[in-house]
């Protein structure tokens, strides 16, 4: 079964009408070998704020070194991303085996009269992919209500209700007692339940915990002042204290804030999320969390126990971004995404705005038409303007309908618009850089608007020594049949984005007429509308001609609509013809940065005693004066300075130890001639940002960051200093041998993740064309996987920064039958590789025999003018030429 197929399938049983019950599911788990069993789950249930704060859950046990599950909903842009393991979305494989299996059962049931619906299904499937890939505790958010909800069909080891209002009154109950009866029967005996809750809700949640055997934890919640909501004596029925209490410290940058926590758990952590709300569900998520470390670690369910360590906690509030909910994607104007689609959720937005300053508002709405848009829009902060949009669903209100309702809550300059990035474009066109642009209603919009911001056209690795295996290839990673295009026609120029479903077939139909091919991808390649809202993959080929005669039409089409005028504008920034081009980041002309020109060779000086190949060896400042005078008369351009190991199982150094490890080598080096002239380069290898500080307080000219900036204090430390950084594709440092993530496909998975941490770069000031992205070699990626991204590293042009290859001695080389203490050979061989494929740096350990390496490289390249080249187009022709 294909994945288009499998994911229409699950869309369709939307027409099913939810009811109330587990039975269904519980079948339909049953029929699967009852993989619940297998899996210790936490369930989270509230009106509000369940998202974020399964998010934070997820993230603190993550950072305690547990395999983590997560379950959500819905979706921003892809159904996968609903069910994630370890942050890696479910693959489009595992969800076509998964309805491949379930499927026939599923038929059987509805000719039955007993069908299943699709949140259902789905909860089924992230279950069975989690028993399946054998994590040690999954992280389920409620859909709706608690006792009834399909996630209900397991026995959680721990429970969370986060709040309590009225909602879904004509399901869950009229009044708060009767809805917050409903979200606490997720009790489980002996499982913890915390709980924000306050007053008649309250007494309701410890009634039903008690009934159930399950110990009641309370959070008391932070209020906007910074104080907690209440305190000892508030508790209902005089309860004893709560075990956290939560202060707001308020915003401390555009995108995070912090939060004081007081009780079993006492300290100030920075979260990245702004508001007092998003400071309770952080409260929450540590109490739960805590609890839940201690049922897995044997520790006793009821208590909060040591299990997680302070670190964690930190570590995984600091780093548990959740993109749609208030996200802050500029800040000249300020620019902000909101799923907020309801009043209720208005206010709390309105509320989370006070906390920036701002000239006026300039209002982006989109909305499903079943919500009250106008006293959603009224319960926002007066709009100077506002531009009404229509997300692509059936369920999307008419733009004309939007604007009538916002004029009627008192918006006077209103504009019915269209499509949402257009829409979205407009009114930043419109605000001034004081401004704050805020698009709002549905989740939805925001997933459009993000989709257009964070569009990536993607260059395939095509027209090397196979071309026929390289156009398969490159259909395969498209999502798309090999059959869907002529195999012998994807040999020229090869471009891969993601569009709408009715854009991509548009598109493709356009380029086929000019005479060069395309197939489109996903559930794109089935029949009618594409479900779900999700971006389909289309890939594109043609000559430089034929790419031309596209953009005109593009161009033409975007009189229609500017997503098609934006798309031109991409693809001719790829192909860098039509007088655009991106340029590398990094290659402005005063910078004279030593990739600009050529593979420059980063040398490693690790200070440490445990770095898996030269540990030890320049612990001794002589003897790390000695190896960089080594590396300087081999032709370094850059050394890397490491003082922690990130090897598999190595131990965490503490900051001032680090710290004293790297600043004394950095001034010893200076006396380098080379690198006290500035011919060398320095660099950091740190993802401490104190060490990182110290460290260009040292003279360090760039800084090395293998967690790819989680960190948000780092970005502000890169920021502020604008020197140029490394963002590393990680899932764990130092790396863990146990995880096993599963890709789609490694190179595309790899790029989109690191786009997103390009964006979080880019929102916290750090300049773009200082970014170098490094794809993580021996970081969470088979000995295939990492071999493949040095094949195709060509393809990283998609980011538009440059690209730095780390695989020194690495464990990958163990598949060629190269034992730790001979992989010097094989290093140098995928040096050359890298280097012929468009590495813009590789980090080494044997500067002079890498150096050699890349300079035949460039030799063969350079003699390859006026040959046609392997990113040539049909007359020879390269990129701009």
């Amino acid at each position: 079964m294909h994945y288009h197929e499998a994911a229409a399938f699950l869309f369709d049983l939307r027409r099913f009408s939810v009811k109330p019950g587990t039975e269904r599911v519980a079948a339909l788990l049953d029929r699967l070998g009852n993989p619940e069993e297998d899996v210790p789950f936490v369930q989270v249930a509230g009106s509000n704020g369940k998202g974020s704060t399964v998010r934070m859950t997820e993230s603190i046990l993550r950072e305690a070194g547990f395999s983590v599950g997560l379950y959500t909903s819905p979706h921003l842009s892809a159904l996968a991303e609903r069910v994630r393991v370890d942050g890696i979305a479910m693959t489009e494989d595992a969800i076509a085996e998964f309805v491949e299996e379930a499927k026939p059962w599923l038929v059987e049931r509805a000719a039955a009269g007993e069908p299943l619906t699709f949140f259902e299904v789905v909860t089924a499937m992230a279950i069975h992919d989690f028993a399946r890939r054998e994590v040690d505790v999954a992280v389920l958010e409620v859909g709706l209500g608690g006792e009834y909800d399909a996630t209900s069909a397991v026995d959680p080891v721990a429970t969370a209700v986060t709040n309590v209002s009225l909602e879904h009154t004509a399901v869950l109950g009229d009044t708060i007692a009767e809805i917050a009866r409903t979200k606490s029967r997720i009790a489980n005996a002996g499982a913890p339940l915390v709980t924000a809750c306050e007053g008649e809700a309250l007494s309701v949640v410890r009634e039903v915990a008690d009934d159930a055997g399950a110990p009641v934890a309370t959070v008391a919640g932070a209020r906007r002042d910074g104080h907690p909501e209440g305190d000892a004596d508030d508790a209902a029925d005089g309860d004893a204290e709560p075990a956290l209490s939560v202060a707001y410290e308020g915003r401390v940058s555009p995108t995070d804030s912090e939060v004081t926590l007081a009780g079993e758990v006492d300290g100030t952590y920075r979260i990245p999320l702004v508001g007092d709300h998003q400071a309770t569900n952080a409260g929450i998520a540590v109490a739960l969390a805590r609890r839940t470390a201690a049922a897995l670690g044997d520790g006793g369910a009821e208590g909060a126990g040591d299990a997680l360590p302070d670190a964690a906690v930190r570590d995984g509030l600091a780093r548990a971004t959740w993109p749609g909910r208030f996200e802050v994607v500029d800040t000249a104007p300020l620019t902000v995404l909101d799923g907020a689609h309801n009043p209720a959720a208005c206010r709390t937005l309105a509320g989370t705005l006070d906390e920036y300053d701002y000239d006026d508002l300039q209002l982006v709405y989109g909305a499903m038409h079943d919500k009250d848009h106008a006293s959603a829009a009224s319960a926002l902060p007066a709009a100077a303007s506002a531009i009404t949009c229509r997300p692509d669903l059936d369920r999307a209100e008419d733009p004309e309908v939007l604007a009538a309702a916002l004029r009627t809550a008192g918006v006077d300059e209103v504009t019915a618009g269209g499509d949402v990035a257009a829409a979205l474009d407009a009114a930043v066109e419109r605000a001034d850089p004081d401004d704050c642009v805020l698009l709002v209603g549905s989740l939805f919009a925001v997933a459009e608007a993000r989709a257009a911001r964070m569009r990536t056209v993607t260059p395939r690795s095509v027209g090397g020594s196979d071309p026929a295996a390289d156009a398969a290839r490159a259909l395969e990673v498209g999502g798309a049949p090999p059959d869907a295009a002529r195999a012998d026609r994807i040999d020229h120029r090869v471009l891969s984005l993601r569009l709408r479903g009715d854009r991509a077939e548009r598109i493709a139909a356009a380029l086929r007429e000019v005479g060069g091919d395309a197939a489109v991808g996903g559930l794109g390649a089935g029949a009618g509308r594409v479900p779900g809202g999700e971006r389909v993959p289309v890939t594109l080929a043609g000559t430089v001609e034929e790419y031309r005669e596209l953009l005109g039409r593009l161009r033409e089409a975007g009189r229609e609509s500017e997503e098609f005028a934006g798309i031109a504008a991409d693809v001719a920034d790829r192909l860098g013809i039509d007088g655009n081009s991106r340029g590398v980041a990094g290659s402005g002309p005063d910078d004279g940065y030593p990739w600009i020109d050529g593979t420059a060779v980063m040398g490693v000086l690790n200070v440490t005693p445990d770095s898996f190949h030269d540990g030890g060896r320049h612990a001794g400042l002589d003897d790390a004066v000695a190896g960089v005078e080594r590396m300087v008369e081999a032709g370094v351009d850059i050394v890397d300075v490491g003082g922690e190991s990130t090897r598999p199982g190595a131990e965490p150094v503490p900051v001032d130890e680090e710290i004293d490890r790297v600043v004394p080598t950095l001034e010893a080096i200076r006396s380098v001639p080379a690198v006290a002239d500035g011919d060398v380069l320095v660099s950091v290898d740190t993802r401490k940002p104190a060490v990182a500080a110290a460290a260009l307080d040292a003279g360090a000219d760039i800084i090395n960051d293998v967690t790819g900036l989680a960190d948000p204090e780092m970005r502000e430390v890169v920021a502020d200093a604008d020197c140029p950084v490394v963002v590393m594709h990680s899932l764990d440092a130092p790396v863990d041998p146990t995880n096993d993530p599963e890709y789609d496909d490694a190179v595309d998975d790899v790029i989109a993740a690191l786009r997103e941490r390009l964006a979080l770069a880019e929102t916290a000031g750090i300049d773009r064309k200082k970014v170098i992205v490094d794809p993580g070699l021996g970081f969470d990626k088979s000995a295939a996987e990492a071999f493949e991204l040095i094949d195709r590293v060509g393809e990283f042009a998609a980011l538009d920064c440059p690209v730095l290859i780390g695989h020194s001695h690495k464990s990958m080389f163990e598949a060629v039958d190269r034992d730790p203490d001979d992989r010097e050979h094989a290093t140098v061989a995928a040096t050359a590789l890298a280097a012929d494929r468009g590495a813009d740096i590789v980090r080494v350990h044997d500067v002079a025999e890498n150096r050699a390496a890349v300079d035949v490289a460039a030799a063969v390249n350079g003699s390859l003018r006026g040959a046609r080249r392997p990113d040539a187009d049909s007359e020879g022709n390269a990129p701009g030429e």
